[in-house]
């Protein structure tokens, strides 16, 4: 076998080992590619999820924050209202 032919099997034997890799490669890259956009997809809905968790809280917070409100001005009024009966003999 001439050098010329030894020279081109190990040619292309190299370039038949590159070309498996790059395949190999490729696979990889896909596969982590939906795993990393699916790990991205779990973190939006944790976020979403939070967020709608915080949106609930702050609407609780407000509701109760409204309900006090009146429910001391409820109260001041009715204090008011003892005040001005004390001071009038009623």
């Amino acid at each position: 076998m001439p050098e010329e032919d030894l020279i081109a099997v190990q040619l292309k034997n190299t370039v038949d080992l590159l070309l498996f890799r790059i395949d190999t490669l490729d696979s990889e890259l896909k596969h982590l590619k939906e795993m990393h956009t699916h790990r991205l997809d779990e973190l939006q809905q944790s976020k979403d999820d939070h967020e709608q968790r915080i949106r609930t809280l702050q609407d609780g917070v407000t509701t109760f924050k409204t309900w006090s409100g009146i429910a001391n001005g409820g109260s001041s009024i009715i204090a008011i209202i003892a005040l001005i009966r004390s001071s009038i003999g009623m």
